[in-house]
């Protein structure tokens, strides 16, 4: 047995809390927030037979994905920031960061 915790855009979190149910997959939602754009995500928890991971990674790939976004950057903390003019920047977003990790006992009451 594994689990697998998926974090992922909130854009993408109903998609795929959608799809998941559709084919069978429990998980347990939470919401997080991601530390380097400071937005909303949320970590999905699934705890899973080792045969059935190629499945509940195909349906998080098909329903997670990755877009660009403008940011404007968070201006500096120390020296004068009378200089200092803020231009944005296009990253990436969304998409999912999948961790699977063996699971070594399981109960359920």
């Amino acid at each position: 047995m594994k689990l697998v915790i998926a974090v992922v855009q909130d854009k993408d979190s109903n998609r795929l809390s959608n799809a998941l149910i559709q084919e069978g997959f429990r998980a347990t939602k939470l919401a997080s927030t991601g530390g380097f754009l400071k937005a909303g995500n949320t970590t999905f928890m699934i705890g899973i037979e080792d045969e059935r991971i190629p499945d509940v990674m195909k349906v998080i790939k098909n329903n997670c994905k990755i877009r660009e976004q403008l940011v404007t950057p968070v201006s500096p903390m120390g020296g004068s920031t009378d200089s200092y003019i803020p231009f944005p920047v296009e990253v990436q977003v969304g998409g999912a960061a999948v961790f699977v990790v063996p699971v070594e006992r399981f109960e359920h009451y």
